[in-house]
């Protein structure tokens, strides 16, 4: 009896110091980990490097939307009017009014649909104010570019500090364009329209 004691003692021994299957999930996970370690990296190829082009334009003191530019000085930016007059009726391709101004400048530009229309001078109406705005002397009509251009030297009251100007008017891809200036010098109007008109391009509608 004692002899068949120490032979079961031995037995529990020896499987108590026998080691444990391993869990196989675990074994999973191993093998998962050394699988994507495995995994050879590649270089990617390198993305082909697109020659840059030099603007064709100069775009300081150009702005271009609605379908047309327009030059103006590079110190400043046209705003749409309509916008901040109702910001439910922006300008459209179709009409508009864009103004940029300084302490010493201040130019507007409207347009409208006119199909059909060769002579822009109602225009004039529009963009002058009849409270505030004379215009002066002749009208000047030349040509610039393709562009039939009929100008008025004008006085205003708007400003004591821009008691001059001018304004000017001309037809472009079936709209009519209306552009106007205060200034403290006369002769600066004429050189701003100028500048203007060097850089003006319209699109059909």
């Amino acid at each position: 009896m004692r002899k068949t004691l120490l032979i079961l003692s031995a037995l529990l021994l020896v499987s108590a110091c026998k080691p444990k299957a391993p869990d196989p999930n675990q074994l999973i996970q191993i093998a998962v980990r050394q699988t994507v370690a495995a995994i050879p990296t590649f270089t990617p190829y390198p993305s082909p490097r697109i020659p840059t082009t030099p603007t064709p334009a100069n775009l300081n003191g150009l702005f271009c939307e609605y379908q047309f530019c327009i030059g103006h000085p590079v110190d400043m930016a046209f705003f749409d009017v309509s916008a901040q007059r109702n910001p439910a009726a922006p300008s459209t391709i179709s009409q508009g009014m864009i103004a940029s101004y300084n302490a010493n400048l201040f130019i507007l530009v409207i347009w409208q649909n006119a199909p059909g229309a060769t002579d822009a001078q109602f225009m004039f109406d529009l963009i002058l104010d009849k409270n505030m705005d004379t215009r002066n002397g002749n009208l000047d009509a030349f040509q610039s570019g393709d562009l039939k251009v009929v100008y008025a030297p004008i006085t205003t009251t708007a400003s004591p500090i821009q008691p001059n100007g001018g304004a000017a008017v001309w037809t472009c891809g079936g709209r009519a364009f209306a552009w106007k200036t205060y200034t403290p010098q006369t002769e600066l109007a004429k050189t701003l329209l100028t500048d203007a008109l060097q850089k003006f391009r319209c699109n059909e509608k």
